[in-house]
């Protein structure tokens, strides 16, 4: 825990929020002057026990549940940002979700640009995988041009993908099924990842992967054959990233290699220094 941020982050958000707003009076004689609800009225408005929330902000509640700490965060209106260093600075760990089920549905439209720019394959996803952009290079990847509206149903689902993707059931399905599975652990009523899990299990080659389970949760340097629609057979090298903004979503940059896996070598890590 720490104690310093958790206190300075939750006293300046709880400072913002005028008691009036929910029903409750300023005192008008002597008494308390500090702005913002007080501790007791926000153990009031969660409808826990007094002296709960006093615990929270002062340092002095040990593992606090994650449910108390999201409704915390929800009374005090923070962001996802804001929602993530709450369970950093109070539990030293990240939420086990989302604040919202909106967060990570949306990107900031100049990522479209930014993808423009890139000049390998890329690609940007809502936390659903839902395609928010893409540049030409990924267009290239599929014939006709014809980009999937959502990249993990196209991964596992379309017959397409399984021509595309090479060695689809060995070196695609085992790695990319776990990260539909760790989604909806921290999503578990994403209706759109839902129905895809609902496809998955229906399908008779992905439903034995799917259920085997596997520990692989993101792609980020992963390295995997792929036939492409303009450059034939070759190999591709992920880097995956998430803009800060939108918990959830993420961009996908595609590097691509024509030919034999071994007629390139692989880059070494990046080390400072």
């Amino acid at each position: 825990m720490n104690k310093t941020a958790l206190r300075a982050l939750l006293r300046e958000r709880r400072a913002l929020i005028a008691p009036e707003s929910h029903g409750f009076s300023r005192p008008t004689g002597q008494g308390r002057r500090a702005p913002g609800l007080s501790q007791h009225q926000v153990d009031q408005l969660l409808h826990r026990t007094l002296g709960t929330y006093h615990r929270l902000e002062s340092g002095t509640y040990p593992n606090a549940p994650a449910e108390l700490l999201r409704d915390v965060a929800r009374l005090f209106g923070l962001n996802e940002q804001e929602w993530i260093l709450l369970c950093r600075y109070a539990l030293l760990q990240d939420p086990p979700g989302p604040l919202n089920l909106t967060a990570g549905k949306e990107v900031p439209g100049v990522w479209q640009e930014a993808v423009d720019s890139i000049s390998h394959m890329a690609y940007v996803t809502d936390a659903s995988w839902d395609l928010l952009a893409c540049n030409r290079s990924f267009s290239d990847l599929f014939p006709d041009a014809q980009v999937p509206a959502n990249t993990m149903r196209w991964m596992l689902l379309d017959p397409t993908a399984r021509t595309a993707l090479t060695e689809w059931a060995t070196a695609w399905a085992p790695l990319v099924m776990p990260q539909l599975r760790a989604a909806l652990a921290s999503r578990p009523e994403d209706d759109t990842l839902l129905q895809i899990e609902k496809e998955v299990l229906a399908d008779p080659e992905a439903a034995p992967i799917y259920e085997a389970g596997g520990a692989s949760v993101h792609p980020d340097g992963d390295e995997r054959p792929l036939l492409h629609a303009k450059y034939g057979p070759g190999w591709v090298t992920t880097c995956a990233a998430q803009p800060l903004t939108a918990p959830g979503t993420r961009l996908i940059i595609l590097v691509f290699n024509p030919g034999s896996r071994r007629a390139h070598l692989r880059a070494p890590y990046l080390r400072a220094g």
